[in-house]
């Protein structure tokens, strides 16, 4: 199915899309080991989280309809946050993707969602710090939380999309600051993480 779906990502997204892909796949991977989580599941998730990335806004919002996605008033001024739900369409219509989990992953990547399962946080982290988006001190500070506390990651990568929108005056959907409310509730409850100076990804 990978080598079928690189065919289908080539012909539909941009090279320069197509390699962030990449990148987020194997950080999925990455990260899914680090957390005991399947990294046979995180890699499909990471490959198929932007199939819709390059589709025409009426697209979006047509394929959202067709399949009962609710279509609040952001998103009808801003379709292109729909490509994360419409992923999740194409993964299943075009590749027979079923697994429930996987396809939440996909969903969940851009926006997050409150109770988001470990799967989803390893992708809605890794579409934001995979190797591609850049070595600055900030982003490789993000990436080393990314292996000790995967919530507190969450919390991180919130707070940096949010502030990039806000630097640009960008629209912001609630689902975006209820996630990471959620994650910053689940930081502050837990005992604090050491990180280890010997980690590999230091």
């Amino acid at each position: 199915m990978r080598e079928r779906a690189l065919v289908w990502l080539a012909e539909n997204v941009s090279a320069h899309r197509l390699q962030h892909i990449l990148g987020v796949e194997q950080m999925c991977i990455e990260l899914a080991r680090c957390h005991q989580i399947d990294p046979e599941r995180a890699a499909i998730a990471g490959l198929m989280h932007d199939l819709a990335k390059f589709f025409k806004s009426n697209r979006l919002l047509e394929l959202a309809r067709q399949n009962k996605i609710e279509i609040d008033p952001i998103f009808e001024t801003n379709p292109h946050l729909l490509h994360a739900d419409v992923s999740a369409i194409v993964a299943k219509e075009e590749f027979g993707t079923n697994d429930p989990e996987i396809l939440d992953a996909i969903r969940n990547h851009t926006l997050g969602r409150p109770q988001m399962s470990p799967l989803s946080c390893i992708v809605f982290v890794a579409d934001a710090l995979e190797p591609n988006r850049g070595d600055t001190p900030e982003l490789e500070a993000m990436r080393r939380v990314s292996w000790q506390n995967l919530y507190k990651s969450v919390q991180q990568t919130c707070d940096y999309s949010l502030k990039y929108l806000l630097d640009r005056h960008k629209t912001i959907h609630p689902r975006a600051i209820l996630t990471r409310n959620w994650a910053l509730q689940i930081v502050t409850e837990q005992p604090e993480v050491a990180i280890s100076s010997d980690s590999k990804h230091q």
